[in-house]
């Protein structure tokens, strides 16, 4: 597959490679160069499971019904003047 570059420094990514990574209007990119001088495209998002280590475990697990309460209680607190 080929694309052409612009004047801008701008090209059109084939439908086959955008099919491919699953990109759709308004994703960002990421251009890796490799040490051989090749570029890889890939998608700049992060799959949800790479961000769950960002978190500390909680203590304990909270029920739903905790959840839920606190989930109300910051509403309600929101929506005061």
């Amino acid at each position: 597959m080929e694309a052409t570059l612009t004047s801008k420094g701008q090209i059109t990514i084939p439908k086959a490679v955008r099919d491919s990574l699953k990109l759709h209007v308004g994703d960002r990119l990421e251009f890796l160069v490799d040490p051989d001088g090749s570029v890889r495209i890939v998608p700049a998002t992060r799959p949800v499971t790479e961000l769950k280590a960002l978190l500390p475990r909680p203590a304990r697990a909270l029920s739903l019904e905790e959840i839920d309460a606190v989930i109300a209680e910051r509403g309600a607190r929101k929506k005061r003047p």
